[in-house]
């Protein structure tokens, strides 16, 4: 296994027994697993690290079990992994120290829609294609769409700040969050924000929250944000030559004053991918871009395709209907899975450029491919600079390699004024590269502010700053 979870200090046999003991009294045992063999499967998330099997797992179904549970953890000074349905990339699920996870997948309910005032009312464990789908039964409108809508949560995707292909009209997560409900380390409970789309009282701290990857606090209700559902869908997909004519009609695209709600890039790498998963794509494109426009600019299509056109479009498909348009979305749907088959192992890392750089980020990953000789493929939400750069290996022999491509990424982008995660988070597998983006003054900031709100290091124990957890 190529990311492994650090060695952290874990929970005494003693502390355990008395935590369990102590669970078992206040919640009862139907809500408290103990068995290894049970609780092993909540050891990995749907990232590439390694896993380590909790000690034990709480199934909350109410927001007094996570009060109790954090209560009890910290008063036997056990470490707590929070956990929704585990579809993060970044390793944030992993139970790095041992201790309890708790499971927040039995909060799941939609508590409120209000189309007056445009907001909703969530539980953390919704899932979040559900919600999209109630939601735009009312005529409204949630943005966000990360591409595990089907499987994901609302609570993870607060926990990690997700975005998706819409983000570049519409923002992420953050921009749609109004207030948190949240639980601390130690059982206090905390109401955080406002209902009001509008709002300077105090700091703000529900911004903080957002994106702290369960290190902070656990939510246990979420106040969203509403638009009301845009009118008319246009849906084009463009074939090119090559990866960097594509990425330079985003720029013109973009510098047209057109704002796409989805800008997908896909290169030549992830289109062999596509059509060995059966997807029908032409064989003369070595990448691909997916535009989708919505609202007043969807009638924007022939400003589009001059666009394009200039770039030397090999070809212009434009969605006549649903269906087609569901057609033009497989390609860009079916990656995960189709870029899994091409090696026994994948990597998915995360970066973001601003999107004129994106020209020259792809250049620097198709040199770092070249000289460690580790094939990748790249995708993703050019409009924003979002790109997913996987690289492919079948041993354990190549694994040096993949980590001096995944160093040298990081540095690249960087250099090239980026970001080391866009969407999918720091967690367990990027602290090691974190100090490339961030000087030893803000991540020492950083640090103290988790030690406000969890002065034992014990909520989600080695993500973002391992040097913080010395309590167990």
């Amino acid at each position: 296994m190529l990311l492994r979870t650090p060695s952290l200090p874990r929970p005494t046999a003693s502390s355990l027994d008395q935590a369990h003991l102590a669970l078992d009294r206040r919640l009862g045992c139907s809500k408290v697993l103990a068995d290894p063999d049970i609780c092993s499967p909540y050891a990995r998330d749907d990232s590439d690290v390694d896993g380590g099997v909790a000690d034990l797992v709480v199934l909350a179904s109410h927001r007094d079990d996570v009060a109790i549970a954090l209560e009890i953890a910290e008063r036997f000074e056990i470490p707590v992994t929070p956990r929704a349905a585990a579809t993060g990339r970044s390793g944030g699920a992993v139970p790095a120290a041992g201790g309890i996870v708790l499971v927040m997948t039995g909060l799941a309910q939609i508590k409120e829609i209000d189309r007056r005032n445009l907001v909703a009312v969530v539980q953390p464990g919704v899932i979040t294609g559900e919600f999209q789908r109630a939601v735009e039964a009312e005529g409204l409108f949630y943005p966000p769409d990360p591409s595990s809508a089907d499987a994901c949560t609302l609570g993870g995707n607060i926990a990690e700040n997700a975005g998706g292909p819409r983000a570049f009209k519409y923002g992420v997560t953050r921009d749609y969050v109004l207030g948190l409900e949240g639980v601390l380390m130690g059982g206090q409970l905390l109401n955080i924000g406002r209902r009001t789309s509008k709002g300077v009282t105090g700091y703000d701290v529900t911004s903080l929250l957002v994106g702290s990857e369960g290190t902070l606090a656990v939510f246990t209700e979420a106040t969203l944000r509403l638009l009301p559902k845009p009118e008319g869908i246009a849906t084009a997909l463009a074939l090119f030559d090559d990866v960097i004519a594509a990425s330079e009609a985003v720029g013109s695209i973009v510098a047209a004053g057109l704002i796409p709600r989805c800008l997908e890039l896909l290169d030549d790498a992830t289109l062999d991918a596509v059509r060995a998963s059966g997807v029908a794509v032409d064989r003369r494109a070595g990448a691909l871009l997916l535009i989708e426009l919505d609202g007043e600019s969807a009638g924007s299509l022939e400003r589009l395709g001059s666009i394009v056109h200039s770039h030397d479009a090999l070809d212009v498909l434009v969605a006549q209907d649903e269906g087609q348009r569901a057609r033009l979305w497989t390609a860009r749907k079916s990656l995960s899975i189709a870029s899994r088959k091409m090696a026994r192992h994948k990597l998915s890392e995360d970066v973001v450029v601003p999107p004129s750089r994106i020209p020259a980020l792809l250049a620097e990953v198709r040199r770092i491919g070249l000289d460690t000789g580790v094939r990748h493929l790249a995708y993703g939400h050019a409009g924003d600079g979002n790109l997913h750069v996987n690289w492919l290996w079948d041993d354990a022999s190549q694994e040096a390699a993949v980590l001096r491509s995944i160093e040298a990424l990081m540095r690249a982008t960087v250099a090239l004024g980026g970001t080391l995660s866009g969407e999918h988070g720091i967690g367990l597998s990027k602290l090691a590269y974190l100090p490339i983006e961030q000087s030893e003054a803000l991540i020492a900031l950083q640090r103290d502010i988790k030690k406000v709100f969890d002065q034992k290091g014990l909520l989600n124990p080695g993500k973002i700053f391992p040097a913080l957890h010395h309590a167990c």
